[in-house]
């Protein structure tokens, strides 16, 4: 039977991952292959989605919560791979990978041999307050699971639970670090630790962190101001006076357009320095700066690592701290474990944030960072280790079937499938594929376009 041009359009844009796999090198293509022996070899979809299984959970949900997110119900034990089972049966390609932090796909068996070993199962029954009383030998596993991994420059890391509250954290730092650097050595007074506890001045500062127009760095008071990717996330929410800038919108394919994108460059730098000017004058001292990699959650954009470069120089120009948030783009999908290692960055960043694919959320940072005391970074739990001994078997995977070498591969190739499926089907395709490894993306031509394509 012929296919349409659409179904043609469909049918390949499904078989793009069969394309590149048949391009790899025969090792990389083993490696894909024996990863997690068992996955499935294609999906197979035998009800609606959510099928009726998934409908009945979702509304028994609903009479205890709300339920509107929820997509489906999942099989988390026949889950395998990079195939997700619904509640239903349906074996679904999951490039979604609960919202990016997957780092080795479902039920890897390397991680139930984690969970197995009798000498971890007390960090599983037992989850210690990490910042009063850490268990015996949590500096060891900081030291051959984050710090292993670790940005270049950075010695320091603090453990959290999430992305949010990760962020928050290294906004707290930055601001302690820029208020210790105004009172050049002097003893904190009795007014400050009065005034505090009212919300006044002085011991309650008017520091401010700037971001970006489009990005997103989580859902607690302080992120959301600096999230400006949706309106549900925001809506009816109080936000904070901190200055925004614009992120660079470019031009595809980057090659025809890199005059207009090197002016785009410029002209949201020139904003940045322009809050910095307009904040700083006004007394709502710009303590730092948080910016993503990619825009992820504002629709997976770009900048150049020039624009990093910059932003770096014109960040500590001002006296402030730079604070790259890493939650979606570290652990590894861009073919280096953290995005902005793509950038040749002069200097280490001040700051970087982490959750999702690292399994636990935290922070890095740079040795003047540290707080002078306690409490100050502090919550109950600062973390959990049994997350900390899954990631330690995940960068050891990692490094043993040379996984970041497979992502560069892969990723080059899925590019090159895009690029091909987007010169062939312009009425369907954007010519504005982007990525870095398999952190890749690219827009249809409509919200009509993507439907028919996808669901």
């Amino acid at each position: 039977m012929a296919l349409s041009k659409f179904n043609l359009f469909h049918y390949q844009l499904n078989a793009v991952s069969c394309f590149f796999n048949r391009q790899l090198p025969k090792s990389a293509r083993c490696l894909s292959t024996v990863l997690v022996p068992g996955e499935a070899s294609g999906p197979s979809v035998k009800t609606t989605v959510p099928g009726p299984k998934s409908r009945q959970m979702i509304a028994d949900l609903d009479k205890i919560q709300f339920a509107g997110s929820v997509f489906y119900f999942t099989d988390y034990k026949n889950s395998l791979g990079n195939y997700v089972v619904d509640a239903d049966g349906n074996s679904i390609l999951d490039v979604f990978s609960q919202i990016s932090s997957l780092p080795l796909g479902y039920n890897h068996p390397d991680m139930h041999k984690v969970v197995q070993d009798p000498d971890n199962q007390i960090a599983f029954i037992n989850r210690p307050a990490l910042g009063i009383f850490p268990a015996q030998g949590w500096p060891e596993k900081l030291t051959n699971s984050l710090l292993s991994v670790a940005p270049k420059g950075h010695t320091q890391v603090n453990t959290m639970a999430c992305g949010s509250c990760s962020n928050e954290n290294a906004f707290k730092a930055a601001f302690m670090w820029y208020r210790n650097k105004q009172r050049g050595g002097a003893s904190i007074s009795d007014e400050e630790n009065s005034s505090c506890l009212v919300n006044r001045a002085p011991g309650s500062t008017p520091f401010t962190i700037m971001s970006f127009k489009g990005s997103f760095h989580g859902q607690t008071l302080g992120c959301l101001t600096t999230t400006h990717s949706r309106s549900i996330f925001k809506l009816d929410f109080p936000a904070l006076d901190w200055p925004i800038a614009s992120f660079p919108r470019y031009k595809y394919p980057l090659e025809d357009h890199v005059k207009e994108n090197e002016a785009e460059d410029r002209r949201c730098l020139a904003e940045v320095e322009e809050q910095f000017e307009i904040y700083n004058k006004a007394g709502k001292f710009v303590a730092g700066v948080v910016v993503e990699p990619i825009q992820a959650e504002g629709g997976d954009v770009h900048a150049s690592p020039e624009f990093f470069q910059q932003l770096q120089r014109i960040t500590k120009k001002n006296g402030a701290a730079l604070i790259l948030d890493e939650v979606q783009t570290g652990g590894g999908a861009t073919g280096k474990y953290w995005c902005h290692e793509h950038f040749n960055l002069p200097d280490p960043a001040d700051f970087v944030t982490f959750s999702k694919k690292m399994l636990t959320g935290g922070f890095y940072s740079l040795p003047e960072f540290r707080p002078q005391q306690g409490l100050k970074i502090f919550n109950t739990w600062m973390g959990d280790p049994s997350k900390v001994l899954l990631l330690e078997k995940v960068v050891q995977v990692v490094k043993r079937d040379n996984l970041l070498k497979l992502v560069e591969l892969s990723g080059k190739k899925l590019m090159d499938g895009l690029k091909d499926l987007s010169n062939r089907f312009p009425q369907h395709m954007k010519n504005n594929v982007r990525g870095i490894g398999t952190f890749c993306a690219f827009d249809l031509t409509s919200p009509q376009k993507r439907d028919e394509a996808f669901f």
